[in-house]
């Protein structure tokens, strides 16, 4: 019943770490991550500044950042739920080491969610001291999408319904390849929207009306660290390094579906009834997210589907664990 109860509290937190994901996408998408010029507060107080006063006080402190409370209050917002995710997860720690467990990874995953919560939170804090830098940024995000997935593994290992669903489909060396796959392809999306290169390329399947392939800068496009003092809100890069970025993606969104794609269609022919459930969920989530990405550039970034986006990114990294999980234990 006590390791039933810590299943749950996993997956509450799970979700929970969605939630965050979520936000955090909301945040950078509108261009609130430095609506805060500081850390852990907020124009040096633990909220929003909001009387005459402490706007007056808060502009003379930071002259460079004028006080723009809608930004100021998303970012606080987002700031007050990973707070509470990481009490959530040390919580799921502590409870984890109390509590006896056949395998020795739940309590070991549980356990290191707590130091990579903390680094999360140093790159959340290097996110607006180094001014949106964009290494930081993309790092922050891929670090977040390593939380929460570890946060599923916790689930996965603790409840008793993914295992021994049957035998293995012999799909694993597919299912690993899938997963680095759209780890890059995540990764690169973080890159193309902290470089503000997600409307860099206008048509589809395009960049331009006219010029499919245009002159693109890949070299200056993919400068990983450019120093230090720079202000990245809005992005530094010209207009051809941006576009190399953008189609970059879009080569990775067509190397995402080729290998998801035939993960899900070997899966369906060849696995066992537990697997493919998980592989028409694989399915839905490609299609659903190629959809959102052409939807983003034929629709100029609306900002409920980018994050949606990066929600639906989230679940479909989450959904090939749980296939590669169910393939292990099988």
């Amino acid at each position: 019943m006590r390791n039933q109860l810590f299943s749950r509290y996993s997956l509450l937190v799970t979700v929970f770490a969605l939630v965050v994901i979520v936000l955090g996408a909301f945040v950078r998408l509108s261009d609130a991550g430095l609506g805060c010029p500081d850390w852990p507060g907020c124009y040096g107080l633990i909220d929003v500044p909001q009387t005459d006063q402490e706007i007056q006080i808060a502009e003379q402190a930071f002259p460079q950042r004028p006080v723009e409370e809608s930004k100021a209050w998303k970012e606080m917002f987002h700031r007050y739920f990973a707070g509470t995710l990481g009490i959530l997860i040390l919580i799921l720690a502590i409870w984890s080491l109390r509590t006896r467990f056949v395998s020795k990874t739940v309590p070991l995953l549980s356990v290191s969610l707590v130091g990579l919560v903390i680094f999360q939170a140093l790159l959340g804090m290097w996110t607006v001291t180094l001014q949106v830098k964009p290494a930081i940024v993309t790092l922050h995000l891929l670090f977040g999408m390593a939380t929460v997935s570890m946060l599923w593994l916790t689930y996965l290992n603790s409840s008793s319904r993914f295992s021994h669903a049957g035998k293995p489909s012999g799909l694993k060396g597919l299912v690993q390849l899938a997963l680095l796959v759209v780890i890059g392809q995540i990764a690169l999306g973080g890159w193309t929207s902290t470089n503000y290169a997600a409307l860099a390329c206008t048509a589809f399947p395009g960049c331009y009306a006219g010029d499919a392939w245009p002159d693109m800068d890949f070299a200056e496009a993919f400068v990983l660290w450019r120093g230090l003092g720079v202000n990245y809100e809005f992005g530094v890069l010209e207009p051809d390094a941006r576009a190399a970025i953008h189609m970059t993606h879009r080569l990775g969104a067509l190397l995402v579906l080729f290998v998801v794609g035939a993960l899900a269609i070997q899966a369906l022919k060849k696995a066992h009834a537990a697997q493919r459930n998980i592989a028409l969920v694989i399915l839905a989530l490609l299609a659903l997210q190629l959809t959102l990405g052409v939807l983003n550039v034929v629709l100029s970034l609306p900002l409920a589907n980018a994050v949606a986006h990066n929600g639906v990114a989230a679940l479909l990294l989450l959904a090939l664990i749980a296939y590669y999980h169910v393939e292990v234990k099988s």
